[in-house]
């Protein structure tokens, strides 16, 4: 009698298990790529140009800000708020004085492009609209590439005018300056007006009533992308976007010369103070303004390498303020928008590889290594600006035998790049292979799932061919550089068709297949029916177990590690957002946990996912899972750590 109702006991609580809802996992939230954690303090996405006020205050322009105004304010390492709404601005120029705000505007249906607005820096309203640039038909490119005042005027660059067109601060048209291809702008004590030619690697100067003055011919390869003028020195100040990666210090005479430089010559890129690729308080990458205030606090924004022809998804914010003396005070940083980094096996789950980016630590983390070289490799995809990709910031990462293959991609992808790394290169991703592509003899486009495995096999589900295709890692050369062979293909299984995501974990031989919506021609979603396939490579291509059936609508991504699948979620049904990602048992199917934000008073994680690989998972040794998701919102990536 006992043993019975041992036995009905045992009964009871396994069904019980079966029906009782997933409890809160009982992890930690932290996030990696923003300084700060919470939507009211994060620091705004991509910057790509910089107006500092004499008090200190800092503005800064950006095409597109999930969640707040495209013109970000800051002061003392904190935000003091925005101006204007998420995409309004083109982020190419901005500038101002004691009462205003002026930056080039995004294309607009009423106006174009190539418009500035003018808005007060109290109200931070807009009370003017300023038509710079005739060519009005660019929605995409910067058309207005430069902007300035002093006293009641107003300097425009007309990149495709070819001119400086000079205002008023209350929009009258004055007159214009000839110059070809004008870029930054910098205004000396004199009123002189020093125009940066990017491609040209020069600065021209012109007097207040436009007369040729002088021409600064910077070094071999240089690329003038943000000009200051110094009113304590009496010198201009040059950021140098060409292989040098510095600022330099032209004295201004009847004949300008070099008088010195500020950073470290080859910036990210040297190797006799660092590694390649490595950042840091001198270690610029492209420098895209540079400011003072009156206490002589010295304001320098870099703007990393990456992104193609979405210029709202460069390689994001890095402001760094230096006092008097050269040394860096702090930084204010956001380097992801949309895209998530991978946690390293190599390193056990310490090191974060983006798209284009590397990070390690907590509580915001240390931006490691920008891991673009746009001199070595000037065809790279992820700035190449006819790419057909959005852009390529989402990273998948495998290493195998202590080298390392990343994957990146886009938002919503059926195009897949690789790359590789090496001693000589440190933390510089060298440009690979692309699927599809001649490397795997593809020409179709991936629309049936994706995933690199942890012994580097790529699993493709290419479009229109009713197949995955398992492309087994062949080997290494001596750089490093990976091989694979040709595709062996499997037939999808009927009872996931259509199917839309792929994931193996090669350590168990598991394969997961997410199926899409049926009867819908959006590829990129996920429905409700995922099946897990033990022993795969074994043989059991066709008997799923178990099955997974969601309950909650609006999957978008899902990762797997260890004995766990993760899911995180676009929209439901209902158009509530769906933050919170779940713990699927991979041997029972049932949802074991849901990770939540456990830290809401410094981390946000409140977006949805619209991304379709836009979580990554690792299980480290300590047993502890590390779940990275992307979060448009606070323009970081929020890191979920649970220990089961």
């Amino acid at each position: 009698m006992v043993e019975k109702k041992r036995i009905h006991a045992a009964l009871l609580a396994a069904a019980i298990a079966t029906i009782a809802p997933a409890c809160q996992a009982q992890n930690t939230t932290d996030w990696l790529a923003n300084t700060y954690g919470t939507l009211a303090n994060h620091v705004g996405n991509t910057a790509r140009a910089m107006w500092v006020a004499p008090e200190g205050v800092i503005y800064t322009a950006s095409m597109w800000d999930e969640y707040e105004g495209g013109v970000a304010i800051y002061q003392n390492g904190r935000s003091a708020g925005s101006i204007g709404i998420h995409g309004e601005f083109q982020g190419s120029a901005i500038t101002g004085n004691a009462t205003s705000i002026f930056a080039a505007l995004q294309a607009s249906k009423s106006y174009g492009s190539g418009a500035v607005g003018r808005y007060n820096r109290t109200t931070r309203t807009r009370d003017l609209l300023i038509q710079v640039s005739a060519l009005t038909n660019q929605p995409r490119i910067d058309v207005v590439t430069g902007l300035a005042t002093a006293g009641s005027l107003l300097y425009a660059s007309d990149f495709y005018g070819n001119r400086i067109r000079i205002f008023t601060t209350d929009g009258v048209w004055k007159r214009d300056i000839n110059v070809s291809g004008p870029g930054a702008l910098a205004l000396d004590g004199a009123g002189n007006v020093w125009v940066a030619q990017r491609s040209e690697g020069s600065i021209v100067g012109f007097s207040a009533t436009g007369g040729l003055l002088n021409t600064i011919r910077m070094p071999s390869g240089s690329q003038p992308s943000a000009l200051y003028f110094d009113a304590s020195s009496g010198q201009l100040v040059v950021g140098d976007e060409g292989p040098d990666m510095n600022i330099k210090r032209y004295k201004l005479s009847a004949t300008p010369t070099l008088a010195g430089t500020f950073g470290v010559q080859g910036g990210y890129l040297d190797t006799t103070t660092g590694i390649k690729g490595q950042v840091g308080a001198k270690r610029f990458t492209r420098v895209a303004g540079i400011g003072k205030d009156t206490a002589g606090n010295l304001y320098v924004l870099n703007n990393p390498w990456g992104g193609s022809w979405d210029l709202g998804r460069d390689g994001g914010t890095d402001i760094h303020a230096y006092n008097s003396a050269g040394n860096l005070r702090w930084t204010l940083q956001s380097l992801n928008f949309e895209g998530v980094a991978a946690p390293d096996p190599a390193t056990d789950g310490a090191l974060f590889y983006g798209g284009t980016n590397i990070y390690t630590g907590s509580a915001g983390g240390t931006f490691v290594a920008n891991t673009v070289d746009p001199f070595a490799y000037p065809s790279d995809p992820r700035i190449n600006i006819n790419d057909r990709a959005r852009d390529e910031h989402f990273g998948q990462l495998a290493t195998v035998g202590g080298n390392r293959i990343l994957v990146v991609s886009s938002q919503d992808p059926d195009t897949f790049y690789f790359f590789h790394f090496n001693a000589a290169n440190g933390y510089i991703a060298i440009p690979d292979a692309t699927l599809p592509g001649p490397a795997f003899n593809a020409t179709a486009p991936v629309r049936n799932g994706f995933c690199i495995d942890s012994k580097g096999g790529v699993w493709a589900g290419l479009a229109r061919t009713g197949y995955i295709y398992h492309y087994p890692l062949t080997g290494f050369d001596a750089g490093g550089k990976p091989t694979w062979g040709p595709g062996i293909p499997i037939r999808i299984p009927a009872s996931i068709q259509p199917l839309t995501r792929i994931v193996y974990l090669a350590d168990s031989d598991t394969m997961i297949l997410g199926r899409g919506i049926v009867g819908s021609t959006d590829w990129t979603s996920i429905g409700t029916r995922i099946e897990v396939y033990h022993g795969w490579s074994a043989g059991n291509t066709t008997t799923p177990n178990p099955v997974i059936n969601l309950t909650n609508a609006g999957a978008k991504s899902i990762a797997a590690a260890g004995s766990y699948l993760f899911v995180g979620y676009w929209f439901s049904g209902s158009g509530t957002a769906r933050p919170n990602i779940d713990a699927f048992n991979l041997a029972t199917g049932n949802l074991d946990a849901t990770l939540v934000n456990t830290s809401n008073s410094t981390v946000d994680a409140s977006s949805a996912l619209d991304s379709m690989y836009g979580i990554r998972a690792y299980l480290r040794s300590t047993g502890e899972y590390v779940v990275t998701k992307n979060n448009v919102k606070g323009s970081s990536i929020t890191v979920y750590r649970w220990t089961p």
